[in-house]
């Protein structure tokens, strides 16, 4: 009878969590929406950002830079130490718990420390200057941490069936983690890139060190641009365009859900086609 009335207690305590939470995100959804739709205007996607227009497509641009060479950068390194410290490294081994204890410490690190970080080194002592270039780059080390360690779980759990499967068929080490592992493990893999897109696309403290608030797009990676959450945050602390900030925030909002619909596309492809 007590394991009944805990089993109720316990639905009861998680269902009400769940409602709170949907609760609040769709609060924030429907008050972001009711502030800012009203206010996109055909000026706001102009290709020149003027003090009148406060043109969004400058850093809708740059946001998509940002993103692209951050991920470049980062998904590759993150996914191979996933693949070696989940496959190649030996149980117990010293450097592998040092690795994920200050992989999982950096994942709690604010992000104004990176920014500092990036201005520091990337900046100041590499020379580039406030630039995209060294925004990215600042960038791909904030999220390394949460692609690794989203990646390692995700190919921890492939049941160790599938390796010796593999190996019983005479597959190698190499063919069965690109062949067998990996394909499994894909979508914990995506699921990181998600999550690593999410803090891209929001970021703010990090870029303001190190990208700059010009609000053009720049020639090339060397030099300054703003990016979506900058923008919003420019508009909104000069106070002068309140309700630009609020159609700023609507257009950063809907490019989010755009992007995790299109990775759920390509993970449901990935699944259909076999890969997974």
């Amino acid at each position: 009878m007590n394991q009944t009335k805990q089993s109720a207690f316990f639905r009861f305590a998680l269902w009400t969590c769940a409602l709170v939470t949907a609760v609040v995100i769709g609060g924030l959804v429907i008050y972001i929406l009711a502030k800012g739709l009203l206010n996109i205007r055909p000026s706001l996607f102009s290709l020149h950002y003027t003090s009148e227009n406060a043109s969004v497509f400058p850093a809708l641009v740059n946001t998509m830079i940002v993103l692209v060479v951050s991920l470049v950068m980062a998904v590759p390194v993150g996914v191979g130490a996933a693949i070696y410290l989940a496959e190649y490294a030996k149980t117990g081994n010293i450097f592998v718990r040092i690795i994920r204890i200050t992989a999982e410490t950096l994942t709690g690190i604010p992000s104004i420390v990176y920014g500092l970080f990036g201005l520091l080194f990337f900046v100041t002592a590499l020379k580039w200057q406030f630039s995209l270039l060294a925004g990215c780059c600042t960038l791909a080390i904030m999220i390394l941490p949460v692609i690794m360690r989203t990646s390692e779980e995700a190919l921890l759990c492939v049941p160790v069936t599938y390796r010796e499967a593999s190996f019983g068929l005479g597959a190698g080490k190499l063919r069965t983690v690109f062949k067998t592992v990996l394909p499994v493990a894909i979508p914990g893999i995506v699921n990181g890139i998600v999550l690593s897109v999410g803090r891209i696309i929001g970021e703010t403290a990090a870029l303001l060190y190190t990208a700059g608030t010009v609000a053009h797009i720049p020639k090339n990676l060397m030099g300054s641009g703003r990016t979506l959450a900058v923008h919003l945050y420019s508009l909104w602390c000069e106070g002068l365009r309140t309700e630009q900030a609020y159609a700023t925030a609507v257009v950063l909002l809907l490019f989010v859900i755009l992007l995790n619909f299109i990775s759920g596309k390509i993970e449901t492809a990935m699944t259909k086609s076999g890969m997974v």
